[in-house]
């Protein structure tokens, strides 16, 4: 048996109900042309990356299944084009690595990523941490003195060079 993945946007303007409705009418729908379905995700309200029908966001759903052949495939197509609730749709057969993938995130095996826990160096500070700084505080004070501002010797126009460079002057006339 081959096994399929269709993925569709259902208008997020009706009503609870009725979006249910809309992917019980595709469930039914494949049920009645000889398809096991393997999992349905409802995946939420998402944002669109572009606007589609003046619409900036949609209800995602995922209908994983198994059919024999894939000449149920025009007919699931053509009634999803006919729908006006459905904004887009995306049907994929999956291979191997594909129906593995989704039965690993079935289980739970991928997903979402756990946070990892930052480690303190000697001072007691996470690394990274920029201590009070972030929030407008003081820098940390360290234990060296602070370095000693930098002055150049005072040099008067009667005054010579003490390293006897050579002077030129001009002479106006």
């Amino acid at each position: 048996m081959n096994q399929y993945e269709v993925t569709f946007i259902v208008d997020p303007v009706l009503s609870g109900d009725e979006i249910k409705a809309t992917a019980q009418t595709y469930v039914d729908h494949l049920k009645a042309e000889g398809c096991e379905i393997v999992h349905m995700d409802e995946m939420g309200l998402r944002q669109l990356a572009y606007p589609i029908n003046r619409r900036t966001s949609g209800i995602y759903y995922c209908i994983e299944f198994q059919a024999e052949t894939g000449e149920l495939l025009e007919k699931l197509e053509l009634a999803l084009r006919r729908d006006e609730r459905i904004m887009r749709f995306l049907t994929v057969k999956l291979d191997k690595y594909g129906i593995k993938y989704n039965d690993d995130k079935r289980q739970g095996k991928i997903g979402k990523v756990k946070k990892k826990v930052k480690k303190e160096d000697s001072r007691g500070r996470r690394r990274g941490d920029r201590g009070d700084r972030r929030q407008g505080g003081k820098r940390p004070q360290s234990n060296r003195p602070a370095p000693k501002p930098a002055t150049k010797p005072a040099t008067t126009p009667d005054s010579k060079p003490e390293d006897g460079a050579a002077v030129k002057e001009e002479e106006t006339k």
